[in-house]
């Protein structure tokens, strides 16, 4: 979905340091793409001609060395006499990566030196937008400043192009699908053990798994054992377009584990703009705006039975999907906040 959104906005070269399990290379035709790693990446920015970076969150530790590295090399190029570039980040996150203290000494001091490179980071971005309340709540808490410019825009998506009247009409109300990774932070196992209870109040009911991950010898052997549940491995992007524009309810009840939480959920927002209604827990950064829009939002320690329920309940809503879709901005969220990010005034952000 990253690369779809990727061609919606204004043309820019995207460095990213490794390809996930799902990286479809028929959708890179037209993209300028560089794998790099931290020292090709900050190589780069300190060669090139660019004015405008885009970077990736400071809580996002991950990246944090490499982002730091970057941007002490686009303050080289300054010192040099080269042009000052302006630095732009989108944040989702909404879990505390320094709340708790790690018990291990080399751990700690490593996240006191995160703490010191994010901070570093924060200062040197020029503007922020936040794809969540609740991520810019954590900012706002985690850093003692502000960005001289900094704004939320709700990460939904619009509705997705490939869906049309037929599609709207003619939904299969019957249909499920868990879509993602096969694991426990998305709640895969709650899945599973809730579908038996799904089919003793629904029998008509059909499951359909979309995706790969640790347990997919679980989905294999759930698949094999039921004849309601479907599975299809990894399937290409016009497979799963073609899954949702028919499926009536996404499930997806993201867990909390050590150092992770639900940011948004991938799987929801592609499911929404194709219409579907919505079964996850409060772990997602949009779970107020799902709530809002009658979609179900359960306790992220929400039993098997009461996700089997939710499910039903969701089977059981009549609402069409053009009524879903009706809810859902003109604009993509993330396309919204890249074009604000650099303010391309040849695509007004719908408000």
């Amino acid at each position: 979905m990253h690369l779809e959104r990727a061609r919606e906005l204004e043309p820019a070269a995207i460095v990213f340091r490794s390809k996930r399990y799902d990286f479809d290379e028929d959708l890179t035709d037209g993209l300028e793409l560089a794998q790099a790693g931290t020292i090709a990446a900050a190589r780069l920015a300190l060669t090139s001609r660019i004015t405008h970076l885009e970077i990736n969150e400071p809580l996002y530790l991950d990246a944090l060395p490499r982002t730091a590295v970057t941007l002490f090399a686009i303050g080289l190029r300054r010192i040099v006499g080269g042009r000052r570039v302006t630095v732009a980040t989108y944040a989702i996150e909404n879990l505390d990566p320094f709340a708790t203290t790690p018990p291990r000494f080399k751990t700690r001091v490593r996240r006191g030196i995160e703490r010191l490179l994010a901070e570093y980071v924060w200062r040197r971005v020029d503007n922020a937008v936040f794809g969540t309340a609740g991520a810019h709540g954590l900012y706002a808490q985690s850093f003692r400043t502000q960005p001289r410019r900094h704004s939320t825009v709700e990460a939904l998506p619009s509705p997705c192009p490939c869906v049309d009247d037929a599609d709207t009409a003619n939904g299969d109300r019957n249909s499920v699908v868990f879509l993602g990774n096969f694991g426990a932070r998305k709640g895969f196992s709650d899945v599973l053990a809730a579908w038996p209870l799904v089919r003793e109040s629904r029998p008509d009911a059909r499951l359909t798994l979309l995706g790969t991950g640790s347990q997919l010898d679980d989905a294999r052997a759930a698949a094999a054992a039921d004849p309601t549940i479907t599975l299809h491995v990894d399937p290409p992007r016009s497979e799963i377009h073609a899954h949702l524009r028919t499926a009536h309810a996404l499930v997806l009840p993201s867990r909390r584990m050590p150092g992770w939480r639900e940011q948004v959920g991938l799987p929801i927002v592609e499911a929404l703009a194709h219409g579907c209604e919505i079964v996850t827990t409060d772990e997602t950064g949009i779970a107020d705006w799902l709530r809002e829009k009658r979609h179900r939002v359960l306790p992220s320690d929400a039993s098997a039975a009461r996700i089997a329920g939710a499910i039903a309940a969701a089977v059981d809503a009549d609402r069409a999907k053009a009524d879903i879709l009706a809810t859902l901005p003109a604009v993509d969220g993330r396309i919204a906040a890249g074009r604000l990010l650099f303010d391309d005034p040849a695509h007004p952000v719908a408000r």
